[in-house]
Protein backbone atom coordinates (compact mmCIF):
# COMPACT_ATOMS: atom_id res chain seq x y z
CA UNK A 1 0.00 0.00 0.00
CA UNK A 2 1.36 3.52 -1.03
CA UNK A 3 2.06 5.99 2.05
CA UNK A 4 -0.08 8.60 0.33
CA UNK A 5 -3.14 5.99 0.64
CA UNK A 6 -5.66 6.61 3.55
CA UNK A 7 -7.33 4.50 5.89
CA UNK A 8 -11.27 4.69 5.38
CA UNK A 9 -12.37 4.09 9.21
CA UNK A 10 -15.34 1.68 8.51
CA UNK A 11 -19.32 2.75 9.09
CA UNK A 12 -20.88 1.50 12.10
CA UNK A 13 -23.98 -0.45 12.48
CA UNK A 14 -26.42 3.24 12.80
CA UNK A 15 -24.03 5.07 10.14
CA UNK A 16 -24.67 2.11 7.13
CA UNK A 17 -28.40 2.40 8.29
CA UNK A 18 -28.59 5.81 7.67
CA UNK A 19 -26.04 5.91 4.51
CA UNK A 20 -28.78 3.93 2.68
CA UNK A 21 -30.60 6.62 0.97
CA UNK A 22 -33.82 3.95 -0.26
CA UNK A 23 -36.97 3.82 1.35
CA UNK A 24 -36.28 3.43 5.31
CA UNK A 25 -38.32 0.43 5.67
CA UNK A 26 -35.35 -0.94 4.20
CA UNK A 27 -32.27 0.30 6.96
CA UNK A 28 -32.50 -2.33 9.13
CA UNK A 29 -33.66 -6.00 8.98
CA UNK A 30 -36.34 -5.91 11.63
CA UNK A 31 -38.15 -2.95 9.96
CA UNK A 32 -39.81 -5.16 6.19
CA UNK A 33 -40.28 -8.32 8.22
CA UNK A 34 -42.19 -7.51 11.57
CA UNK A 35 -44.26 -4.68 9.31
CA UNK A 36 -45.31 -7.14 7.09
CA UNK A 37 -45.04 -10.84 8.77
CA UNK A 38 -47.51 -8.73 11.27
CA UNK A 39 -49.41 -7.92 7.89
CA UNK A 40 -49.27 -11.42 6.50
CA UNK A 41 -50.61 -13.04 10.46
CA UNK A 42 -53.77 -10.90 10.25
CA UNK A 43 -54.14 -10.92 6.29
CA UNK A 44 -53.70 -14.87 6.27
CA UNK A 45 -56.16 -15.32 9.06
CA UNK A 46 -58.61 -13.43 7.23
CA UNK A 47 -58.24 -15.08 4.27
CA UNK A 48 -58.19 -18.69 6.16
CA UNK A 49 -61.80 -17.71 7.13
CA UNK A 50 -62.83 -16.59 4.30
CA UNK A 51 -61.99 -20.38 2.36
CA UNK A 52 -63.61 -21.96 5.16
CA UNK A 53 -66.88 -20.48 4.81
CA UNK A 54 -66.40 -20.96 1.24
CA UNK A 55 -66.93 -17.38 -0.23
CA UNK A 56 -62.86 -17.74 -1.16
CA UNK A 57 -60.70 -20.39 -2.81
CA UNK A 58 -57.13 -19.66 -3.80
CA UNK A 59 -55.43 -21.65 -6.69
CA UNK A 60 -53.32 -23.67 -3.86
CA UNK A 61 -52.65 -27.39 -3.87
CA UNK A 62 -53.38 -26.92 -0.20
CA UNK A 63 -55.93 -27.37 1.65
CA UNK A 64 -57.22 -24.95 4.00
CA UNK A 65 -56.10 -26.82 6.71
CA UNK A 66 -52.92 -27.18 5.47
CA UNK A 67 -52.23 -23.37 3.99
CA UNK A 68 -53.27 -22.46 7.54
CA UNK A 69 -50.23 -24.25 9.76
CA UNK A 70 -47.93 -24.08 6.64
CA UNK A 71 -48.55 -19.98 6.54
CA UNK A 72 -48.39 -19.68 10.04
CA UNK A 73 -45.23 -21.28 10.78
CA UNK A 74 -43.07 -20.77 7.69
CA UNK A 75 -44.76 -17.32 6.59
CA UNK A 76 -45.27 -15.30 9.48
CA UNK A 77 -42.74 -17.15 11.73
CA UNK A 78 -40.53 -17.30 8.78
CA UNK A 79 -40.11 -13.70 8.18
CA UNK A 80 -39.97 -12.70 12.34
CA UNK A 81 -37.40 -15.25 12.95
CA UNK A 82 -35.45 -13.41 9.93
CA UNK A 83 -36.02 -9.96 11.24
CA UNK A 84 -34.84 -11.45 14.36
CA UNK A 85 -31.83 -12.52 13.28
CA UNK A 86 -30.83 -9.61 10.81
CA UNK A 87 -30.87 -7.19 13.86
CA UNK A 88 -29.51 -9.80 16.34
CA UNK A 89 -26.34 -10.75 14.54
CA UNK A 90 -24.68 -7.46 14.39
CA UNK A 91 -24.53 -7.44 17.57
CA UNK A 92 -23.62 -10.47 18.02
CA UNK A 93 -20.69 -10.58 15.68
CA UNK A 94 -19.61 -7.01 15.38
CA UNK A 95 -20.45 -6.97 11.92
CA UNK A 96 -22.54 -4.95 9.90
CA UNK A 97 -26.10 -5.16 8.93
CA UNK A 98 -27.46 -6.14 5.54
CA UNK A 99 -29.42 -3.26 4.92
CA UNK A 100 -30.37 -1.51 1.43
CA UNK A 101 -30.97 -3.54 -1.77
CA UNK A 102 -29.79 -6.47 -0.53
CA UNK A 103 -32.34 -6.64 2.36
CA UNK A 104 -34.82 -5.88 -0.36
CA UNK A 105 -33.91 -9.09 -2.57
CA UNK A 106 -34.14 -10.94 0.66
CA UNK A 107 -37.60 -9.54 1.76
CA UNK A 108 -38.73 -10.34 -2.16
CA UNK A 109 -37.88 -13.70 -1.78
CA UNK A 110 -40.14 -14.07 1.24
CA UNK A 111 -42.70 -12.74 -0.40
CA UNK A 112 -43.04 -14.28 -3.24
CA UNK A 113 -42.69 -17.61 -1.51
CA UNK A 114 -46.33 -16.40 -0.13
CA UNK A 115 -47.74 -16.33 -4.08
CA UNK A 116 -46.05 -19.26 -4.56
CA UNK A 117 -47.84 -21.02 -2.12
CA UNK A 118 -50.66 -19.40 -2.33
CA UNK A 119 -50.94 -20.13 -6.68
CA UNK A 120 -49.46 -23.52 -6.02
CA UNK A 121 -51.80 -25.55 -7.94
CA UNK A 122 -50.71 -23.62 -10.96
CA UNK A 123 -47.12 -24.81 -10.44
CA UNK A 124 -45.19 -27.79 -10.55
CA UNK A 125 -44.53 -29.01 -6.60
CA UNK A 126 -40.97 -28.99 -6.60
CA UNK A 127 -41.02 -24.86 -8.30
CA UNK A 128 -43.29 -24.19 -5.43
CA UNK A 129 -40.73 -25.91 -2.45
CA UNK A 130 -37.94 -24.49 -3.98
CA UNK A 131 -39.47 -20.79 -4.59
CA UNK A 132 -40.44 -21.50 -0.96
CA UNK A 133 -37.43 -22.54 0.65
CA UNK A 134 -34.93 -19.76 -1.37
CA UNK A 135 -36.26 -17.33 1.34
CA UNK A 136 -34.52 -19.59 4.18
CA UNK A 137 -32.18 -21.02 2.39
CA UNK A 138 -30.04 -17.77 1.12
CA UNK A 139 -31.44 -16.42 5.10
CA UNK A 140 -28.83 -19.00 6.60
CA UNK A 141 -26.33 -18.21 4.04
CA UNK A 142 -26.53 -14.83 4.97
CA UNK A 143 -26.16 -15.62 8.94
CA UNK A 144 -23.83 -18.08 8.62
CA UNK A 145 -21.59 -15.41 6.85
CA UNK A 146 -21.56 -13.29 9.51
CA UNK A 147 -21.17 -16.17 12.00
CA UNK A 148 -17.82 -17.11 10.55
CA UNK A 149 -16.75 -13.73 9.29
CA UNK A 150 -17.14 -12.47 12.89
CA UNK A 151 -15.91 -16.26 14.40
CA UNK A 152 -18.93 -15.75 16.71
CA UNK A 153 -19.06 -19.94 16.93
CA UNK A 154 -21.51 -19.81 20.20
CA UNK A 155 -24.44 -18.83 17.68
CA UNK A 156 -23.73 -21.64 15.40
CA UNK A 157 -26.43 -23.30 17.22
CA UNK A 158 -28.67 -20.59 16.20
CA UNK A 159 -27.84 -21.52 12.49
CA UNK A 160 -28.57 -25.06 13.29
CA UNK A 161 -31.91 -24.60 14.31
CA UNK A 162 -32.39 -22.19 11.23
CA UNK A 163 -31.68 -25.32 9.07
CA UNK A 164 -33.60 -27.61 10.83
CA UNK A 165 -36.11 -25.07 10.42
CA UNK A 166 -35.64 -24.80 6.65
CA UNK A 167 -35.43 -28.60 6.30
CA UNK A 168 -38.94 -28.98 8.06
CA UNK A 169 -40.52 -26.85 5.32
CA UNK A 170 -38.75 -29.42 2.36
CA UNK A 171 -40.44 -31.93 4.68
CA UNK A 172 -43.49 -30.41 4.92
CA UNK A 173 -44.01 -29.44 0.91
CA UNK A 174 -42.41 -33.12 0.24
CA UNK A 175 -45.45 -34.83 2.76
CA UNK A 176 -47.80 -32.27 0.86
CA UNK A 177 -47.63 -33.56 -2.25
CA UNK A 178 -47.24 -37.13 -1.54
CA UNK A 179 -50.19 -38.16 0.80
CA UNK A 180 -51.44 -34.49 0.45
CA UNK A 181 -51.69 -34.67 4.33
CA UNK A 182 -49.09 -32.71 6.09
CA UNK A 183 -50.77 -30.63 8.43
CA UNK A 184 -49.57 -32.82 11.57
CA UNK A 185 -47.04 -34.60 9.76
CA UNK A 186 -43.51 -35.01 10.48
CA UNK A 187 -42.66 -31.60 8.88
CA UNK A 188 -45.30 -29.52 10.86
CA UNK A 189 -44.02 -31.09 14.07
CA UNK A 190 -40.14 -30.45 13.48
CA UNK A 191 -40.70 -26.90 12.86
CA UNK A 192 -43.09 -26.57 15.11
CA UNK A 193 -40.33 -28.21 17.73
CA UNK A 194 -37.80 -25.86 16.17
CA UNK A 195 -39.72 -22.70 17.13
CA UNK A 196 -39.41 -24.26 20.32
CA UNK A 197 -35.97 -24.60 20.75
CA UNK A 198 -35.56 -21.19 19.44
CA UNK A 199 -37.51 -19.72 22.28
CA UNK A 200 -35.82 -22.06 24.23
CA UNK A 201 -32.32 -21.13 23.88
CA UNK A 202 -33.14 -17.23 22.64
CA UNK A 203 -35.71 -16.62 25.35
CA UNK A 204 -33.21 -18.58 28.07
CA UNK A 205 -30.81 -15.64 27.42
CA UNK A 206 -32.58 -12.71 27.08
CA UNK A 207 -35.70 -13.02 29.39
CA UNK A 208 -33.70 -13.35 32.96
CA UNK A 209 -31.32 -10.75 31.08
CA UNK A 210 -33.57 -8.11 30.56
CA UNK A 211 -35.47 -9.11 33.54
CA UNK A 212 -32.23 -8.66 35.53
CA UNK A 213 -31.37 -5.38 34.19
CA UNK A 214 -34.77 -3.73 35.05
CA UNK A 215 -34.76 -4.96 38.56
CA UNK A 216 -31.43 -3.86 39.37
CA UNK A 217 -32.89 -0.46 38.18
CA UNK A 218 -35.73 -0.74 40.58
CA UNK A 219 -33.59 -1.64 43.69
CA UNK A 220 -35.19 -5.24 43.83
CA UNK A 221 -32.62 -7.57 45.99
CA UNK A 222 -34.28 -11.26 44.51
CA UNK A 223 -32.98 -11.59 40.98
CA UNK A 224 -32.94 -13.89 38.25
CA UNK A 225 -30.75 -17.27 38.22
CA UNK A 226 -27.73 -16.18 35.86
CA UNK A 227 -28.79 -17.88 32.18
CA UNK A 228 -27.39 -20.51 30.86
CA UNK A 229 -25.88 -22.48 34.22
CA UNK A 230 -26.20 -26.08 34.53
CA UNK A 231 -30.05 -26.61 35.57
CA UNK A 232 -30.53 -24.81 31.95
CA UNK A 233 -28.38 -27.08 29.53
CA UNK A 234 -29.93 -29.90 31.18
CA UNK A 235 -33.51 -28.67 30.57
CA UNK A 236 -32.18 -27.93 26.86
CA UNK A 237 -30.65 -31.35 26.50
CA UNK A 238 -33.65 -32.69 27.90
CA UNK A 239 -36.11 -30.77 25.80
CA UNK A 240 -33.95 -31.69 22.79
CA UNK A 241 -34.06 -35.37 23.44
CA UNK A 242 -37.94 -35.23 23.85
CA UNK A 243 -39.08 -33.02 20.98
CA UNK A 244 -36.96 -35.47 19.01
CA UNK A 245 -39.43 -38.39 20.28
CA UNK A 246 -42.21 -36.19 19.21
CA UNK A 247 -41.33 -35.79 16.15
CA UNK A 248 -40.50 -39.43 15.23
CA UNK A 249 -42.67 -41.15 17.78
CA UNK A 250 -45.80 -38.69 18.26
CA UNK A 251 -48.07 -40.89 20.00
CA UNK A 252 -46.04 -43.07 21.70
CA UNK A 253 -46.41 -43.39 25.58
CA UNK A 254 -43.11 -42.33 26.42
CA UNK A 255 -43.12 -39.62 24.02
CA UNK A 256 -46.16 -38.52 26.31
CA UNK A 257 -44.08 -38.39 29.71
CA UNK A 258 -40.77 -36.87 28.40
CA UNK A 259 -43.20 -34.20 27.12
CA UNK A 260 -44.93 -34.09 30.92
CA UNK A 261 -41.11 -33.81 32.39
CA UNK A 262 -39.67 -31.10 29.98
CA UNK A 263 -43.02 -29.08 31.24
CA UNK A 264 -41.99 -29.41 34.56
CA UNK A 265 -38.53 -28.43 34.06
CA UNK A 266 -39.57 -25.01 32.01
CA UNK A 267 -41.63 -23.79 34.34
CA UNK A 268 -39.07 -24.07 37.00
CA UNK A 269 -36.55 -22.59 34.69
CA UNK A 270 -39.51 -19.62 34.20
CA UNK A 271 -40.06 -19.25 37.87
CA UNK A 272 -36.45 -18.93 38.95
CA UNK A 273 -36.56 -15.24 36.33
CA UNK A 274 -38.79 -13.79 38.77
CA UNK A 275 -41.21 -12.89 36.44
CA UNK A 276 -44.04 -11.91 39.04
CA UNK A 277 -42.23 -9.09 40.09
CA UNK A 278 -42.45 -7.59 36.68
CA UNK A 279 -46.27 -6.50 36.64
CA UNK A 280 -45.87 -2.90 36.42
CA UNK A 281 -43.56 -3.35 33.23
CA UNK A 282 -45.76 -5.30 30.92
CA UNK A 283 -43.07 -5.11 28.14
CA UNK A 284 -41.24 -7.54 30.28
CA UNK A 285 -44.39 -9.83 31.79
CA UNK A 286 -45.63 -10.62 28.78
CA UNK A 287 -42.36 -11.98 28.15
CA UNK A 288 -42.50 -14.16 30.71
CA UNK A 289 -46.48 -14.95 30.14
CA UNK A 290 -44.83 -16.29 26.44
CA UNK A 291 -42.19 -18.52 28.31
CA UNK A 292 -45.21 -20.15 30.49
CA UNK A 293 -46.97 -21.72 27.15
CA UNK A 294 -43.54 -23.70 26.63
CA UNK A 295 -44.31 -25.45 29.38
CA UNK A 296 -47.94 -25.38 29.16
CA UNK A 297 -47.92 -26.58 25.67
CA UNK A 298 -45.95 -29.78 26.74
CA UNK A 299 -47.48 -31.12 29.40
CA UNK A 300 -51.65 -30.58 27.23
CA UNK A 301 -49.34 -32.29 24.47
CA UNK A 302 -47.57 -35.32 26.70
CA UNK A 303 -51.42 -35.63 28.33
CA UNK A 304 -52.69 -35.88 25.11
CA UNK A 305 -50.50 -38.71 24.29
CA UNK A 306 -51.14 -40.40 27.25
CA UNK A 307 -54.63 -40.05 27.55
CA UNK A 308 -56.27 -39.17 24.29
CA UNK A 309 -59.82 -39.25 24.66
CA UNK A 310 -59.82 -36.26 27.50
CA UNK A 311 -56.91 -33.85 26.40
CA UNK A 312 -57.63 -32.35 22.22
CA UNK A 313 -54.32 -32.72 20.78
CA UNK A 314 -54.68 -29.73 18.42
CA UNK A 315 -55.82 -27.65 20.98
CA UNK A 316 -52.95 -28.59 22.61
CA UNK A 317 -50.53 -27.88 20.22
CA UNK A 318 -52.37 -24.36 19.76
CA UNK A 319 -50.69 -23.64 23.19
CA UNK A 320 -47.17 -24.14 21.77
CA UNK A 321 -47.89 -22.66 18.09
CA UNK A 322 -50.06 -19.68 18.69
CA UNK A 323 -49.21 -19.45 22.67
CA UNK A 324 -45.49 -19.81 22.58
CA UNK A 325 -44.90 -18.81 19.17
CA UNK A 326 -47.51 -15.98 18.24
CA UNK A 327 -47.08 -14.11 22.03
CA UNK A 328 -43.13 -14.50 22.19
CA UNK A 329 -42.72 -13.21 18.35
CA UNK A 330 -45.44 -10.45 19.44
CA UNK A 331 -43.50 -9.32 22.49
CA UNK A 332 -40.34 -9.07 21.12
CA UNK A 333 -41.18 -6.98 17.55
CA UNK A 334 -42.70 -4.80 19.80
CA UNK A 335 -39.68 -4.52 22.38
CA UNK A 336 -36.97 -4.31 19.40
CA UNK A 337 -39.14 -2.38 17.21
CA UNK A 338 -39.48 0.45 20.08
CA UNK A 339 -35.92 -0.07 21.18
CA UNK A 340 -34.33 0.26 17.78
CA UNK A 341 -36.43 3.43 16.04
CA UNK A 342 -35.37 5.38 19.38
CA UNK A 343 -38.32 4.72 21.09
CA UNK A 344 -38.71 4.79 24.76
CA UNK A 345 -39.07 1.41 26.31
CA UNK A 346 -42.76 1.31 27.68
CA UNK A 347 -45.33 -0.78 26.33
CA UNK A 348 -48.45 2.06 25.84
CA UNK A 349 -52.30 1.17 26.14
CA UNK A 350 -52.46 -0.46 23.12
CA UNK A 351 -49.22 -2.20 22.87
CA UNK A 352 -51.05 -3.97 25.76
CA UNK A 353 -55.07 -4.70 24.22
CA UNK A 354 -52.57 -6.99 21.68
CA UNK A 355 -50.99 -8.54 23.93
CA UNK A 356 -53.95 -9.48 25.89
CA UNK A 357 -55.75 -9.90 22.62
CA UNK A 358 -53.24 -12.36 21.61
CA UNK A 359 -53.21 -14.63 25.19
CA UNK A 360 -57.50 -14.46 25.03
CA UNK A 361 -57.11 -15.69 21.01
CA UNK A 362 -54.38 -18.36 22.11
CA UNK A 363 -57.32 -19.87 25.42
CA UNK A 364 -59.87 -18.96 22.79
CA UNK A 365 -58.44 -21.63 20.50
CA UNK A 366 -57.78 -24.35 23.25
CA UNK A 367 -61.65 -23.71 24.46
CA UNK A 368 -62.71 -24.60 21.11
CA UNK A 369 -61.02 -28.16 21.31
CA UNK A 370 -63.18 -29.18 24.46
CA UNK A 371 -66.57 -27.12 24.33
CA UNK A 372 -67.76 -29.47 21.33
CA UNK A 373 -71.27 -27.48 21.17
CA UNK A 374 -69.67 -23.88 21.14
CA UNK A 375 -66.67 -24.77 18.98
CA UNK A 376 -67.46 -22.49 16.25
CA UNK A 377 -68.08 -19.69 18.42
CA UNK A 378 -64.76 -19.95 20.04
CA UNK A 379 -63.31 -20.22 16.61
CA UNK A 380 -64.70 -17.32 15.20
CA UNK A 381 -63.77 -15.19 18.71
CA UNK A 382 -59.95 -16.60 18.08
CA UNK A 383 -60.11 -15.70 14.64
CA UNK A 384 -60.61 -12.00 15.52
CA UNK A 385 -58.45 -11.90 18.69
CA UNK A 386 -55.23 -12.97 16.37
CA UNK A 387 -56.58 -10.82 13.79
CA UNK A 388 -56.84 -7.41 16.03
CA UNK A 389 -53.14 -8.44 17.65
CA UNK A 390 -51.21 -8.27 14.11
CA UNK A 391 -53.27 -6.18 12.60
CA UNK A 392 -53.05 -3.75 15.78
CA UNK A 393 -49.39 -4.12 15.81
CA UNK A 394 -48.99 -2.91 12.14
CA UNK A 395 -50.97 0.33 12.93
CA UNK A 396 -49.18 1.18 15.90
CA UNK A 397 -45.92 0.12 14.97
CA UNK A 398 -46.18 0.35 10.88
CA UNK A 399 -45.07 4.32 11.49
CA UNK A 400 -41.90 4.16 13.02
CA UNK A 401 -41.26 1.39 11.38
CA UNK A 402 -41.17 3.20 7.78
CA UNK A 403 -39.68 6.13 9.15
CA UNK A 404 -35.94 6.36 9.62
CA UNK A 405 -34.61 6.44 13.06
CA UNK A 406 -34.97 10.05 14.52
CA UNK A 407 -31.36 11.48 14.89
CA UNK A 408 -30.01 12.28 18.39
CA UNK A 409 -30.05 15.69 19.56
Amino acid sequence: MSHTETHVKPLTTSQQSRAWAGPAIFSYGFRPFFLFGAAWAAGAMVLWMLMLSGVLMLPTRFDPVLWHAHEFLYGYIGAIIAGFLLTAVPNWTGRLPVVGWALAGLFALWVTGRVAVATSALWPAGIVAGIDLSFPTVLGGVILREIVAGKNWRNLVILALLALFALSNLLFHMEAAGSGIAAGGYGQRLGVSTVIMMIAVIGGRVIPSFTRNWLVQQKSVHLPVPPMRGFDKITLGVTLLALGLWVVLPDHRITGAALVVIGVLHFIRVVRWQGWQTLSEPLLLVLHLAYIFVPAGAVAIGLSQLWPDAVSVAAAQHLWMAGAGGLMTLAMMTRATLGHTGQTLRAGSGTVAIYLALIGSTIARVCAGFMFGSAMVFYSLSALLWVFAFAGFAVLYGPCLIRPKPARA
